[in-house]
C-alpha cells in the first residue's frame, strides 16, 4: 500500500483488551497479554511506513481504581514486557523508548526496568515509541502549572502595564509538559468502540485528527493501521485557519 501523506506522530488509546477476553470467555490477563503482543509489530510497521513517533496509552492514572487482581495482572504484563525478548528486538531495530506519566507510583523493579530501557535506547533513531504510564491529561497540566508557579514569578501589573515580569506563552507552557521533546500527535486513534479521549493528551491533541474504531486493541493489525493512514490522507488539516 502507498500513501504520500503520512503522519509524523500517531498516538493510540489502546482500548478493548478486557472485552476481547470476555467475549472469548478467557481470563482478563489473556486480553492484556494479547494487547501487549501487538506493540512490537505495530511499532515496526509504523517505522516501515515512515512514521517517526508513535505513542501508546498503556496505563492511565485512573486505572489504579480497578480490582486488585487486575492491577496485579497488569504489573505482571509490564514486567514480562520489560524483561522479555520484545524489548531487545526493538533495541536492535533502532527504536527509541520514551515514557510519559508519573512512573514513581509503580513498583520499584518496574521503575528500574523502565528507566534502563529508556537509557539504553536514548541514541536510537529509527522511531520513537512513547508509552504513557500512570498518565492523566489533567494531572499533566496541573503538574506543569505548579512547576511554572515555582520557577517563573508572577508578573506584577499596575495601570501602566507590564513592569518587567515574564509572561507564559504556549511554547513555554509546552516545555513543562511530559512531551516537551515530542511533536504534537497528528492523529489520535482509539480502539474498542468508545468515542472519547478520556483525558489523553488534552493540550497536545487540540488539533489532532481523531479516529475511532470498534475493533478491539488485540485485533488491531497492519490492515487496520492502513485504514487509519488512508483516512489521515483524506483529512484536510486547517489548524483553525
Amino acid at each position: 500500500m502507498s500513501n504520500s501523506i503520512i503522519p509524523q506522530h500517531i498516538a493510540f488509546i489502546m482500548d478493548g483488551n478486557r472485552r476481547w477476553a470476555r467475549e472469548r470467555q478467557l481470563p482478563l490477563i489473556s486480553g492484556h497479554h494479547k494487547g501487549a503482543e501487538k506493540i512490537e509489530p505495530l511499532v515496526a510497521y509504523a517505522a516501515k511506513r515512515g512514521i517517526s513517533y508513535i505513542t501508546f496509552w498503556a496505563f492511565s492514572s485512573e486505572n489504579w481504581e480497578r480490582g486488585k487482581s487486575e492491577i496485579g495482572f497488569l504489573m505482571r504484563v509490564f514486567r514480562e514486557f520489560i524483561k522479555g525478548s520484545v524489548v531487545n528486538r526493538m533495541m536492535e531495530k533502532g527504536v527509541r523508548v520514551k515514557i510519559i506519566g508519573d512512573i514513581e507510583s509503580f513498583p520499584k523493579d518496574i521503575i528500574k526496568g523502565v528507566n534502563e530501557i529508556v537509557d539504553r535506547s536514548r541514541n536510537n533513531t529509527t522511531i520513537t515509541a512513547t508509552f504513557a504510564l500512570n498518565y492523566g491529561g489533567r494531572k499533566e497540566i496541573l503538574l506543569a502549572v505548579n512547576k511554572i508557579l515555582k520557577e517563573i514569578p508572577p508578573t506584577p501589573f499596575n495601570k501602566g502595564g507590564d513592569e518587567g515580569g515574564r509572561f507564559v506563552d504556549e511554547s513555554i507552557f509546552a516545555s513543562y509538559l511530559y512531551t516537551s521533546d515530542l511533536p504534537d500527535p497528528d492523529m489520535i486513534v482509539r480502539t474498542g468502540g468508545e468515542r472519547r479521549l478520556s483525558g489523553f493528551l488534552p493540550w497536545q491533541g487540540v488539533y489532532s485528527e481523531l479516529y475511532f474504531t470498534d475493533k478491539y486493541w488485540p485485533d488491531f493489525d497492519e490492515k487496520a493501521f492502513d485504514l487509519v493512514l488512508e483516512e489521515y490522507g483524506r483529512r484536510e488539516r486547517r489548524f483553525g485557519r
